[in-house]
């Protein structure tokens, strides 16, 4: 199911929640909707399934008008599976009542019994809930009932699955695993998602592509790749993955640091000209190598955080604060003096 949203705002008031939205969502396609609290990426979400109607814009679906200022179509009556926050399981139901309860809508009047078992036992077996269909909500564990609400969504089979922050409730670990839970839901049912998500991971590891948004606007849509290693706004590098803004001038497309010895370019590499015109070099913290003796920006360690993997500093130089991503083999304490240089990047590679 494709999704086209043109020139939709949203205003309560003088507030903009949604502010001249489009984006076109393909069938099939995996969107992950990524922002700060209160940017509207919830509102956009409650657009397309109908709980908000646009202030201007339409939203078409298949190329038939969902929405607009004049027509609203009824939630029920758009074929979508939604997924929330906060799971909305019904405490008396069984996991397999809970999941058939969409089932018994008007719509599905005339679905014959063995149908329904059968729509019933295929969400459970996709989802990995036959042991536990006769247990209540309160017997299960947050990842458990994250399951049930998914098997849910997708008992109907819908052709368009949208979900707001599924995850936000449930630990880190639990987190991991139920990504890869729907995942293996999108492959299965070939539906369109729109997954709205303040974690940059979340977003980063399953979406197909992410729209990035910030006071109700859209800063920048793309791939994984695209939004991490080509930004295109100083929001979409500082909010995915934390980017470092080194300050300096741009000379075509070698970059000289203000802080840093002037016998070579800190950075080379193609930039957004929105990086020229402020006069900053998007570094990740894992683009950063230190040393102790050489050209480049000196600072001192004022934080470390071991990680397991890798030691997470942040150095202050020139009174700026990087942050930095380094080897457990390249051990440094608070208050060491240090020079950080810009390695060659992924970014350099063509997308």
């Amino acid at each position: 199911m494709s999704v086209t949203i043109k020139n939709v705002t949203k205003a309560y008031g003088d507030t903009r929640a949604l502010d001249n939205v489009s984006v076109e969502i393909a069938d099939g396609e995996f969107i992950a909707i990524l922002g700060p609290s209160g940017c509207g990426k919830t509102t956009l979400l409650r657009t397309i399934c109908g709980f908000v109607q646009p202030t201007s814009g339409t939203v078409e679906v298949d190329g038939k008008l969902f929405s607009s200022d004049k027509v609203q179509v009824p939630v029920e009556q758009r074929g979508l599976g939604m997924v929330f926050q906060s799971f909305a399981l019904w405490p008396h139901m069984t996991v397999r009542q809970n999941i058939e309860f969409p089932l018994k809508s008007r719509r599905n009047r005339a679905l014959h019994p063995q149908q329904r078992r059968q729509a019933v036992d295929a969400a459970m077996a996709s989802t990995g809930l036959e042991k536990l269909q006769d247990r209540l909500p309160g017997e299960l564990s947050g990842g458990q009932r994250q399951r049930v609400a998914l098997a849910r969504a997708i008992v109907e089979k819908p052709a368009l699955l949208l979900m707001d922050e599924p995850l936000s409730a449930l630990d880190a670990e639990l987190k991991i695993s139920m990504r890869k839970e729907i995942q293996d839901i999108h492959k299965l049912t070939g539906a369109s998602i729109v997954y709205v998500t303040h974690d940059q991971s979340e977003a980063l590891a399953m979406a197909d592509r992410i729209i990035i948004m910030k006071e109700g606007r859209i800063e920048q849509v793309g791939t994984p790749e695209e939004i991490y290693y080509r930004p295109k706004t100083l929001f979409a590098a500082t909010f995915v993955s934390k980017c470092n803004l080194v300050r300096g001038r741009w000379e075509g497309d070698c970059f000289w640091a203000d802080a840093a010895g002037q016998n070579q370019p800190f950075a080379r590499g193609p930039v957004e000209g929105c990086f020229r015109e402020a006069g900053v070099c998007p570094v990740r913290p894992e683009e950063f190598t230190m040393t102790r003796i050489g050209m480049g920006l000196e600072g001192r360690v004022v934080n470390r955080q071991w990680g397991g993997r890798e030691i997470h500093y942040k150095v202050e130089c020139g009174g700026e604060l990087f942050t930095v991503y380094a080897g457990l083999f390249d051990n440094y304490s608070e208050g060491d003096r240090v020079v950080l240089q810009r390695r060659e990047a992924a970014r350099e590679i063509a997308i």
